[in-house]
């Protein structure tokens, strides 16, 4: 799947402690969403389904996950 990231607006989750050890998500996109390494902002991009991306964001906001 191809989608268009040049015209993306990435932020940053609000949680990030400035050490760049954060990703960035770029909303507005329907069926996907952008995410990609902060500390390389020219790098790659991964797509996750909308879904499956609610999805872990839902299970990390209830801590399934612990601590890592």
């Amino acid at each position: 799947m191809h989608v268009d990231l040049s015209g993306a607006q990435w932020r940053k989750s609000s949680h990030s402690d400035g050490g760049g050890g954060c990703i960035e998500v770029a909303d507005g996109y329907t069926d996907v969403m952008p995410v990609r390494d902060s500390k390389d902002p020219h790098g790659p991009s991964l797509l996750f389904p909308s879904d499956a991306w609610r999805s872990f964001v839902a299970a990390v906001q209830a801590d399934e996950f612990g601590t890592v």
